[in-house]
């Protein structure tokens, strides 16, 4: 949970001199408007000073923006996802669901690679179901060594040994849908310990 905090506190300052700048203020002027001093706004732009709620609150203002828009924090009631993509493994997992527990959707993006990786099928409890956006996806179920093109789904269980590639070493874009245990798996495993 922290680090989930960390995360967003850490976004902010980007963001911040992003919109800054996009409405053509300078930090002289900003501190003006705000009261608060040109060092502690460049220091917060810049990362090196964290977010507090009395600095966000005057900038929210001058901006005319929803403090939530500022930490980048989904609105209420806001039906749009803006989740950050993970990278585990050399492959893209954009989340597309964000409810606790049960089954998480994720678009997942393979990327093209002159070399096809060598098959490294692994094991794990639960199931994975899969659909191809684009590209040709190499899936190795077991013994089987399979070519999926785009608008092909599978499922399968995951305690048989998988592994999911690119066919032809161009990208490769699917749905795929974890449960908790894929979830633990493929995004909250050591990367540098085996590989998808």
């Amino acid at each position: 949970m922290q680090d989930d905090m960390d995360e967003v506190l850490g976004a902010v300052g980007p963001r911040l001199r992003a919109l800054r700048r996009h409405r053509g203020i300078t930090l002289a002027e900003l501190a003006t408007t705000t009261g608060v001093s040109e060092s502690t706004l460049s220091r917060l732009e810049s990362g090196q000073r964290r977010a507090t709620l009395e600095l966000l609150l005057p900038l929210a203002r001058v901006y005319d923006v929803p403090l939530d828009d500022l930490v980048g924090a989904p609105r209420t009631g806001d039906p749009r996802i803006h989740l950050k993509p993970i990278t585990r493994f050399g492959m893209t997992f954009v989340p597309l669901s964000r409810r606790p527990g049960g089954v998480h959707a994720f678009k997942m993006i393979i990327p093209a690679r002159p070399e096809p990786l060598e098959p490294a099928p692994q094991t794990h409890d639960g199931f994975e179901w899969l659909y191809v956006l684009t590209g040709r996806l190499r899936l190795v179920l077991g013994d089987r060594d399979l070519t999926l093109p785009v608008g092909e789904a599978a499922e399968f269980d995951t305690s048989m040994p998988h592994w999911l590639g690119s066919a032809d070493g161009g990208t490769v874009e699917l749905l795929i849908l974890f449960d908790p245990q894929g979830m633990r798996t493929h995004l909250h495993a050591d990367p540098h310990r085996h590989s998808h």
